[in-house]
C-alpha cells in the first residue's frame, strides 16, 4: 500500500504566535493518527515559481489515514488556533508505493 504525505508550503507567516499554538495542537493530532513529521522548516532553495518559506512534510502509512487525520476533530482544533496566522498551500498526496 502506498504511503501518503501532507505537504505544506507556507507563503507567508503573519502571526508567529498563532503558528506556535497550531504547532502544539497539530502535533497532538498528527502523531496519534500515525503521522510522522519528516521535514519541518530547515534550509530551502526554491526554483521556478517556488517560494523559499517554511515547508512541512508529514508521512502517513496510507492515503486514507492522511485524510482521516486532516478531517479529525483534533486537527480541526489546531486549524482554529492557526486561524489567519499564515497563508499556506496544503495538500495530501499519495506516494508511488
Amino acid at each position: 500500500m502506498p504511503k501518503a504525505y501532507w505537504v505544506s508550503v507556507y507563503r507567508t507567516i503573519a502571526d508567529p504566535g498563532k503558528l506556535a499554538a497550531y504547532n502544539k495542537l497539530a502535533r497532538l493530532a498528527v502523531e496519534p493518527a500515525g503521522g510522522r513529521t519528516i521535514v519541518r522548516g530547515g534550509r530551502v532553495v526554491a526554483y521556478d515559481a517556488g517560494i523559499a518559506e517554511r515547508t512541512v512534510l508529514v508521512e502517513f502509512d496510507s492515503f486514507e489515514q492522511a485524510v482521516a487525520a486532516r478531517e479529525s476533530a483534533a486537527y480541526q482544533e489546531a486549524l482554529a488556533a492557526l486561524s489567519y496566522g499564515v497563508e499556506r498551500d496544503f495538500r495530501i498526496v499519495e506516494g508511488l508505493d
